[in-house]
């Protein structure tokens, strides 16, 4: 851990609140798309912003040429500082949203988590939601080049390799996100979580500084000892597990999402929506939701795999870290998915668990 001065470590606290600035100035300014959200029973669809894909290059930009006026390694540098500045920045955001959103019967300290209000648009201009993912994504994506920037400054040419590739799959993953933004709309996330701290502090901490752990441990250690002529192998594997992952998460996360708004439409082109149904409420059950029911959290596991071999220290904990931890999530996640779908469907869910076997891992689990 690098030695700070007090006014760097006081800089590094305020880091993730003088991001959020920068970036809420940005999505207000740049100029954006104007779409239709996911429409409940019986109510409009609600409005939304979306530019955070020019926001994410502007904000790269803007680092990338060091235009602040820090080092482009200077959100590794202060990164312990900056968690905390995050922490409480998300605590204070969650206070203001809940407060100003009206009261329910649940304990107070539950409706400061979970949040009151599942929608919160400002001036009909900024969607609190929709905002704190472009937050979180563009931080993450910034961790992970001032992490590749720290190690390039550290080792020079006797740089890892994999650790390059690492942060350029978080820089893929993030920019992902963005290409498909709308695709978001149409989500569990959007559609039904609530505000408070769970999401804003998930996406400003978790999301952004908690995910690329990896980068926080290794970016200051050596390359692995790895003969460069296995480099095809290793890198490329590497690369190989974690794009498939992608296909996987992003094809159904984009079958799904084709289902919603024209539930007719072959997926691609050619792949027919095959649904059951109650004649009230209807199930995709074909394609990718017909190998496994969540076959979008298999594919980021495959990603978080992908990422955890790049590095190459295969017997490093804090390399496989972020991967054990999206397993035990999703499996911990999928029970409660699978919960929450059963009390909406009832007796059309119990017939797509007898259709589609595997909860995650066709043919596995």
């Amino acid at each position: 851990m690098t030695e700070l001065t007090t006014l760097e470590a006081v800089a590094g606290f305020l880091s993730p609140t003088a991001l959020f600035v920068i970036l809420l100035v940005l999505h207000s300014v740049i100029p954006a798309r104007r779409v239709d959200g996911y429409a409940h029973p019986n109510t409009d669809p609600a409005q939304y912003r979306l530019n955070g894909g020019l926001v994410f290059i502007a904000a790269l930009v803007i680092w990338w040429f060091e235009v602040t006026g820090v080092p482009l390694d200077w959100l590794w540098r202060v990164k312990w500082h900056a968690i905390g500045g995050g922490v409480a920045l998300s605590a204070v955001l969650t206070t203001w949203c809940v407060f100003r959103a009206p009261a329910d019967e649940r304990n107070p300290i539950v409706q400061w988590l979970d949040g009151r209000a599942r929608n919160m648009q400002f001036r009909g201009h900024v969607d609190a939601k929709m905002f704190l993912y472009i937050f979180g994504g563009t931080y993450l994506a910034l961790n992970a080049v001032a992490s590749a920037a720290y190690h390039e400054g550290q080792f020079g040419a006797a740089a890892n390799l994999g650790l390059y590739l690492h942060a350029a799959m978080w820089v893929w993953f993030a920019a992902d996100y963005f290409a498909f933004e709308r695709v978001q709309l149409f989500t569990f996330d959007i559609i039904e979580e609530r505000v408070g701290m769970k999401l804003i502090g998930g996406c400003i901490v978790v999301y952004a500084c908690i995910y690329p752990v990896a980068l926080w441990f290794l970016a200051d250690v050596p390359a692995p000892d790895i003969d460069p002529a296995y480099n095809p192998l290793w890198l490329g594997g590497s690369a190989l597990v974690f794009l498939a992952g992608w296909v996987i998460t992003r094809g159904a996360n984009l079958q799904k999402y084709t289902f919603k708004r024209s539930p007719d439409r072959a997926f691609l082109g050619f792949m027919q929506p095959t649904t059951i149904s109650d004649g009230n409420k209807t199930i995709l059950c074909g394609g990718f939701w017909g190998a496994s029911r969540h076959m979008n959290y298999f594919g980021e596991i495959l990603e978080a795999l992908g990422m955890a071999l790049a590095l190459g220290h295969f017997l490093n904990f804090w390399a496989w870290i972020y991967f054990v931890y999206l397993v035990v999530f999703f499996v911990i996640r999928e029970r409660i998915d699978d919960g929450r779908c059963a009390e909406k469907y009832g007796e059309l869910w119990t017939e797509y668990r007898a259709k589609t076997r595997y909860r995650l891992v066709p043919g596995v689990y």
